[in-house]
């Protein structure tokens, strides 16, 4: 079966899933980014040396189960610090080598994404949140591929990930504003300049999360980070670009003036 058909029937089955989950939110929707960061964890473990059953890959996963745990008690201040005191018991359990400063960035990575998600869907506002941002998301990397593969053209960055282009970075950014403002609009969301600017900048950042994931790989001379996903490779392969718009989402409403355990209100979104 060809890579397309598989990528194709393993989304078919998934994203209806992904979306139902997170339409009744709750801790179904806790229990699922709670998985989903552990395997990325794993799979970052796996790329950039670090044992599975290992004391820093135990830590690792600890950390994040306790993070979790504080932001169901209403303490996602408390979360953040585990993730760090997590980072830092990774590379202290490693001996500071080369293999535990990145597992302690992974988790770094992860935890924030699972914090940044969890943050996102709370309320009936986060419900809107959430399928925005996986529409944004999913557009930018679905709209990318094609356009990419059909459009060709200059290479985007040929040394990281030689098959992307300019024509699939700007049709994913294209798609990715134009169905993520539909959404809004659908959803009876008022301010949709507001809800265009927004999608176009995840697009952005979801794209930058691909190639970061890419340049990693490359540098540990890996094609996918697992066999997890038929015909999409992995866990990370798969919410690399998600992980990035998430943690910048919830960045910029903090920046804006939400709070920790509701960034995205300080978007300002209506």
């Amino acid at each position: 079966m060809s890579d397309l058909k598989l990528r194709v029937i393993s989304a078919a089955i998934l994203g209806p899933a992904v979306l139902a989950i997170a339409y009744f939110g709750g801790l179904p929707f806790v229990a699922l980014v709670l998985v989903a960061a552990v395997l990325f964890q794993h799979e970052w473990f796996s790329i950039t040396g670090t044992h599975d059953r290992s004391a820093p890959a135990l830590i690792g996963y600890g950390a994040l189960v306790a993070a979790v745990a504080a932001c169901l008690l209403d303490q996602p201040f408390i979360g953040l610090v585990i993730v760090a005191l997590g980072a830092m018991g990774v590379y202290s359990a490693g001996r500071f080598n080369q293999a535990a400063r990145w597992g302690a960035e992974g988790i770094i990575y992860s935890g924030l994404a699972l914090l940044s998600l969890m943050a996102a869907r709370v309320g009936e506002s986060g419900r809107v949140f959430v399928f925005f941002l996986l529409i944004v998301v999913w557009a930018t990397d679905i709209c990318a591929y094609f356009v990419g593969r059909y459009a060709g053209g200059p290479k985007l960055w040929r040394r990281v990930s030689p098959n992307k282009t300019w024509s699939g970075a700007l049709g994913g950014l294209f798609f990715a504003v134009v169905l993520g403002v539909g959404f809004a609009a659908i959803a009876g969301q008022m301010d949709l300049i507001r809800w265009g600017l927004l999608a176009a900048v995840l697009s952005i950042f979801s794209q930058g999360g691909d190639l970061m994931e890419s340049a990693i790989k490359r540098r540990f001379d890996v094609k996918d980070s697992s066999g997890l996903i038929p015909g999409h490779g992995g866990i990370m392969d798969r919410i690399d670009g998600l992980v990035a718009a998430a943690i910048l989402a919830a960045a910029l409403g903090l920046m804006f003036g939400g709070r920790l355990g509701d960034p995205i209100a300080g978007l300002g979104l209506s």
